[in-house]
């Protein structure tokens, strides 16, 4: 029995030496067997210890990062549930965006293309206004000179050319007697009475120089021809324009001429 025990003893003090030579750094003095377990086992106790609280610390911060994970990943989802939404909220106005987009590219073309006619337009009014009845001209004086202004713009070129349009029309529509200075062949201008047969063709009377005459638009412009005999008829002609007799026929020369067909640019 005393020497299982002192077997045991050695095989005790055996381990504790490779125990104690394997763990602890070499000792510059002896040591007892006792102590070498002691300070083994403290040691061990430390890094028990030690390895108990860093699990503790990993268990701790995998569920706090797994927490934070399972948030991030919530908060994704809310965040890709409200960018299908906004996606879908906002289609209908990115369409209506196209759309007045494509409408306001096309009403550039159409203004463009408008201004372009409208010129073409003002270019016909001005080459015209050669073959108007001499009234008419001098009373669109001022559209005329606002027409052919550079710096015209296109709302104000638009309400001239409409008004020499109206105003040609409504001339177009009636007989006009009156008085005005007339330039004749060969002659000063003299002052004649005067009746407009709407834009077609007029009639002219000097009653001191006792001549009468026709206006009509020809290849020249507007011009007077002179109605040699015709002084009496184109009187009688004058006071029944003006509601100053009873309405008769008189026989009288006329000439109609197409400005287009004079000028064919118009």
């Amino acid at each position: 029995m005393e020497r299982s025990i002192k077997i045991g003893h050695c095989y005790l003090r055996f381990a504790v030496a490779c125990l104690t030579g394997g763990l602890l750094p070499v000792s510059t003095h002896a040591t007892t067997p006792t102590e070498d377990v002691q300070k083994t086992v403290a040691e061990w106790a430390k890094v028990r210890t030690e390895t108990t609280r860093l699990e503790s610390d990993w268990v701790w911060q995998q569920t706090l990062m797994q927490s934070t994970l399972d948030a991030l990943q919530g908060r994704a989802r809310q965040l890709e549930g409200k960018r299908t939404e906004l996606e879908a909220r906002t289609a209908e106005e990115r369409r209506e965006t196209a759309e007045l987009t494509a409408r306001q590219q096309a009403m550039k073309e159409a203004e463009a293309d408008a201004a372009r006619h409208l010129r073409q337009l003002s270019e016909r009014l001005v080459q015209m206004r050669a073959w108007l009845p001499p009234r008419l001209s001098a009373a669109l004086e001022l559209p005329y000179r606002t027409l052919v202004t550079p710096e015209t713009g296109t709302s104000e070129r638009m309400r001239q050319a409409m008004a020499i349009l109206n105003r040609c029309v409504q001339f177009n529509r009636i007989v006009s007697p009156g008085e005005e200075m007339i330039a004749v062949p060969n002659s000063d201008k003299r002052l004649m009475e005067v009746v407009y047969w709407g834009l077609s063709h007029g009639y002219a009377l000097d009653r001191v120089a006792g001549e009468a005459y026709l206006g009509a638009p020809t290849e020249a412009g507007w011009t007077w021809t002179p109605l040699p005999g015709m002084a009496r008829q184109i009187a009688r002609l004058l006071v029944a324009s003006r509601d100053k007799a009873e309405p008769v026929f008189v026989l009288v020369p006329a000439q109609a001429n197409d400005p287009v067909a004079l000028n064919p640019k118009l």
